[in-house]
């Protein structure tokens, strides 16, 4: 009887422990889509606000974006509503980025029933760093790419030019977005080794396809077709290729310690 009690007791306090990985797991297609529904409402509300308040100090920032070609002043406007464009075009970009981390969070939460512990501490660490790397992604388009871009586009064979105001803002954002976005390449590699996608030893072997890759893409955000603005891009995105090499080696060091810490 004593052995029979003792054995009943054990087992009591286990049922609450499992009912919540369970709830996750029972949830059906519409659960799931109404969930993402939720998490890209959120996001879009965040790039909303974060927009809005953008717009607060809009002037500032088309004036900080028109120094690389020598102040505003250097554009001229040519339609009615080409200024209204310009001023969303740029408040927006400065939205999105301010709600960057916002945006991430709410993506990653969506993913977060599926992972293991392990793998959630190690996306979740993903999204300060993917915040800082598209900022200095946009920094690098702003300090670098364009004073080397812009004085060869402007005295190309000899001609003068005076930029559009909408042509001028919309190579400019459109340059600093695309070079953002490829200084993401380390954190995706690193979610994507974490999630046990691919693996630094074959990355290391496909190094050769990496480069073409990396001309390609900067071919494509490169603005001028000559070869030193071109190296200039594919000279950072080689070093970062090389993270991403050393953070996946990384992320798949810590799956293989992780049947140890369970």
């Amino acid at each position: 009887m004593v052995k029979r009690l003792r054995t009943r007791k054990n087992p009591l306090p286990q049922p609450p422990t499992s009912e919540a990985p369970d709830k996750t797991a029972s949830m059906d297609l519409m659960q799931h889509i109404g969930e993402l529904r939720k998490r890209l409402l959120i996001a879009f509300v965040a790039i909303v606000i974060m927009t809005a308040i953008a717009m607060s100090f809009g002037e500032e920032l088309i004036d900080f974006l028109a120094q690389p070609i020598g102040g505003v002043d250097k554009l001229v406007s040519i339609e009615v509503t080409e200024n209204i464009g310009v001023f969303m075009r740029v408040t927006l970009l400065a939205g999105f980025i301010a709600s960057l981390p916002i945006t991430l969070y709410e993506l990653i939460s969506f993913m977060m029933p599926g992972l293991l512990p392990a793998e959630r501490r190690g996306v979740l660490i993903a999204i300060p760093f993917a915040t800082l790397l598209f900022v200095i992604g946009v920094a690098f388009a702003y300090y670098v790419m364009l004073p080397a871009a812009l004085p060869f586009l402007i005295s190309f064979i000899g001609v003068q030019t005076t930029p559009r105001l909408s042509n001028y803002y919309k190579f400019v954002t459109n340059l600093m977005f695309w070079i953002g976005l490829s200084f993401e390449i380390p954190l995706v590699v690193y979610v994507l080794a974490k999630l046990r996608i691919v693996t630094a030893s074959a990355l290391i072997k496909q190094w050769r396809i990496a480069i073409v890759v990396i001309a390609v893409i900067a071919a494509v955000a490169t603005p001028t077709p000559d070869p030193i603005n071109m190296g200039l891009l594919m000279l950072p995105l080689f070093l970062l290729y090389w993270l991403s090499v050393l953070l996946a080696a990384i992320a798949g060091r810590g799956r293989k310690e992780e049947p140890q810490t369970v």
